[in-house]
């Protein structure tokens, strides 16, 4: 056998993308939120002096930090006055109370140090055990010291269970049902777990008057340090706009709070004048890069505007009927519709705010599945179909709520087929309790 190697040249046509650093930076621009891309265009402009960020906030009230390389136009607003007041934390709140209710003390030392354990919603961490480890003193001055962190405000802090935080605010509260206080402490999880003929046959008293324990204990905080230790109130800035003009639906693009780029013309004319290669060089560089974001930041807008006229061309139910029903709809019906990948409509839609005279939605929230009814031969939205749901069990009897099978029978009326494991899967996707746990004993 003779094995020969023959050296040869042929030619072979290929088409591949290339992912350019173009192409990447207006993808990154599709997938920021308002908030994300200000951040990425004034972390440009720090690289590029031929840049500056704009943005229009006349007809918004949101707090914008101003930074380098970002001017804002607006109206004659005084901004100053709107600056909001520093939150106070709980840590702060208490250490006051601390210092204006009780003497400089050994035992005023030892709730200072309880309430270095004090969690954002008011929880004490540390046990008294390992409090006596780490400071030393005994336990009942430590208990002492602790029975004077639960009197301050807010009302429950410094409880070591929810148990415990319940019963603090059952001890200070004049309108508590009589037994309130002595369920909680002996029957708490036969509360909970609705067991009331246990604590009904203990105390001898009706199950109406459970019901208004209970119904009691819900109106109670269960976190009584979340109201503080809160971040700034954040408002959003709609990317799109829809108005109802007529029986018709006009959808905008906004231009307010929405940040755009502006050359710097007389920087780069007076730097044009050098006669060095090398800032020539730079400044056609700044200006290429320029001219991309620039490119970028318009196509993003238009992208999210065209994603938004055909969401609300499929969704127009949503917007003009009063019950805001909304139809199934999937990221790869809007993909076909415009001509782009899936991927594209969901960096069109994810942290992208709609504004109606009614509230503002992400343009998210306007995708759901449906089921195909064989009844009708149409489908169905899942929000469509727990909203039914919803609607069943709030007109229910409370002495006779309705189980999953019945409700399916009246869902089967309206000519909406599910099964019963289905409507107990959004039943708890609601929030809403099994027929057991509904049912009410008043008086």
């Amino acid at each position: 056998m003779r094995f020969e190697q023959h050296l040869g040249q042929s030619q072979k046509q290929t088409t591949k993308l290339a992912m350019t650093q173009e192409l990447k930076q207006s993808i990154q621009m599709l997938q920021y939120n308002t908030e994300d891309l200000l951040s990425f265009l004034e972390a440009k402009t720090l690289e590029n002096p031929l840049m500056e960020v704009k943005v229009t906030v006349d007809e918004y009230d949101y707090p914008i930090k101003t930074k380098a390389g970002t001017s804002y136009e607006h109206d004659s607003k005084e901004w100053l006055n709107e600056v909001p007041d520093e939150t106070v934390s709980l840590f702060d709140h208490l250490i006051k109370q601390i210092h204006l209710n009780y003497r400089e003390t050994y035992l005023r030392q030892l709730i200072l140090f309880l309430v270095e354990y004090i969690d954002v919603n008011g929880y004490l961490t540390i046990t008294i055990e390992e409090a006596v480890e780490r400071t030393g003193a005994s336990k009942i001055q430590l208990l002492d010291a602790l029975t004077l962190l639960q009197m301050l405000e807010p009302v429950g802090v410094g409880a070591r269970s929810l148990r415990e935080c319940l019963m603090l605010q059952i001890e200070k509260d004049q309108q508590a049902p009589n037994m309130a206080y002595i369920v909680i402490e002996e029957y708490f999880e036969e509360l909970a777990n609705r067991k009331w003929s246990i604590i009904e046959k203990a105390y001898r008293i009706e199950l109406f008057e459970i019901q208004e324990i209970f119904d009691y204990i819900k109106k109670l905080n269960p976190y009584p340090g979340a109201g503080f230790n809160q971040e700034k109130e954040m408002y959003i800035i709609p990317d799109v706009i829809v108005r109802e003009v007529k029986g018709n639906l006009d959808v905008l693009s906004t231009k307010q709070g929405v940040p755009s780029v502006v050359f710097q013309q007389a920087y780069f004319d007076k730097m044009k004048q050098s006669e060095d290669t090398e800032v020539i060089e730079y400044l056609k560089d700044r200006k290429a890069e320029f001219d991309w974001i620039k490119k970028g930041v318009i196509q993003r807008g238009n992208t999210i505007l065209r994603v938004a006229e055909e969401i609300v061309k499929r969704q127009s139910a949503f917007f003009l009927d009063a019950q805001r029903p909304l139809a199934p709809m999937q990221l790869k019906e809007i993909a076909k519709a415009l001509s782009v990948h899936e991927s594209t409509v969901s960096r069109s839609i994810n942290g992208k705010y709609l504004e109606t005279d009614f509230g503002i939605f992400e343009l998210r929230s306007f995708f759901t599945v449906g089921l195909t009814q064989e009844l009708t031969d149409e489908e169905l939205s899942t929000n469509m179909i727990k909203k039914q749901i919803a609607n069943i069990v709030e007109a229910e009897n409370k002495q006779k709520p309705l189980s999953d099978q019945k409700i399916v029978e009246l869902l089967l009326i309206e000519k909406i087929q599910i099964s019963r494991r289905t409507v107990a899967k959004y039943r708890e996707e609601l929030g809403i309790a099994s027929s057991t746990k509904r049912k009410r004993y008043d008086r």
